[in-house]
């Protein structure tokens, strides 16, 4: 699948379910600023690196996943779409 592709498929209207959580975890950890589903979070000066590692227990807690050091790449943590990415791909991954 085409990074495009992984994008558009992991959109928030695609997974209001993982969005959803994830913005009003973003709104309550920077003081009821309004973060959009694109907005690079680290770029926007919000996170650091403890910030980073309450995300990853956050998304580990909330979707039943387990992140693993593959997965640490700051990348798959920028914005709403791509935490939403890197959640979909796991569960599809997942055993049933």
């Amino acid at each position: 699948m085409s990074a495009e592709a992984e994008r558009h498929d992991a959109a928030p209207d695609r997974h209001p379910a993982i969005a959803g959580p994830l913005l009003a975890f973003l709104s309550r950890s920077f003081e009821g600023r309004a973060i959009g589903a694109d907005d690079d979070i680290f770029e926007a000066g919000f996170g650091n690196s403890l910030f980073a590692m309450q995300l990853v227990a956050f998304v580990e807690r909330t979707f039943g996943i387990e992140i693993d050091g593959e997965d640490l790449d700051i990348d798959n943590f920028r914005s709403v779409t791509r935490v939403a990415a890197l959640v979909a791909r796991k569960r599809a991954l997942a055993p049933a």
